[in-house]
């Protein structure tokens, strides 16, 4: 709970075990770093040292205590980790991955409208064209001859329907999964 402390037990704080000094009932770092959690002020300690740890946590208002904690315990975590960026080397990894997948959802989104663009035009040319023309499509590894006149034309969701009905016993016309990726 933020803001509120439990009673402590008779046991000393995990900065104050560190530490090797006697806890106190007034010790700054005991409602925060808790006995059973020994790494966690070791890690803050190694990175930020305790004298300014304190000092931090005195300039805090007692609301703002934990959070503050937390983020010093994070960055320590992050700077243990990558002693040169810390948290900025996180943060940057993640906008990379965002802007990685951003241009994925892009080329995503162009290969569905080019497929809505193709699936419109062919749906208004095999309904202007006699029934009997016909089209060949590559399903599991085989060339297979479907007609025209099965492709479902009602709208974009319906070119992905495998109902047997819509597109004949061939399955549907086109195969996207052998078409290679394109960056």
């Amino acid at each position: 709970m933020k803001g509120s402390h439990e009673p402590r037990s008779s046991s000393s704080c995990a900065a104050c075990k560190f530490l090797k000094r006697r806890c106190t009932p007034t010790c700054i770092f005991a409602p925060y770093f808790r006995s059973d959690e020994p790494k966690k002020f070791a890690k803050v300690h190694k990175v930020f040292g305790a004298s300014n740890v304190s000092k931090i946590l005195i300039e805090v208002p007692e609301e703002q205590r934990e959070d503050t904690v937390n983020s010093l315990a994070y960055e320590a975590e992050a700077r243990l980790r990558d002693p040169v960026y810390g948290c900025i080397g996180a943060i940057a990894l993640l906008q990379r991955r965002m802007v990685e997948l951003q241009r994925d959802l892009a080329i995503a989104r162009a290969r569905l409208a080019r497929f809505a663009a193709n699936s419109s035009s062919l749906c208004s040319s095999s309904s202007s064209s006699s029934s009997s023309v016909s089209n060949y499509s590559i399903l599991d590894g085989r060339v297979t001859e479907v007609g025209l006149s099965g492709i479902p034309c009602a709208g974009f969701g319906d070119a992905f329907s495998q109902n047997p009905l819509e597109f004949g016993q061939n399955g549907p016309m086109y195969d996207y999964s052998f078409v290679p990726y394109i960056l």
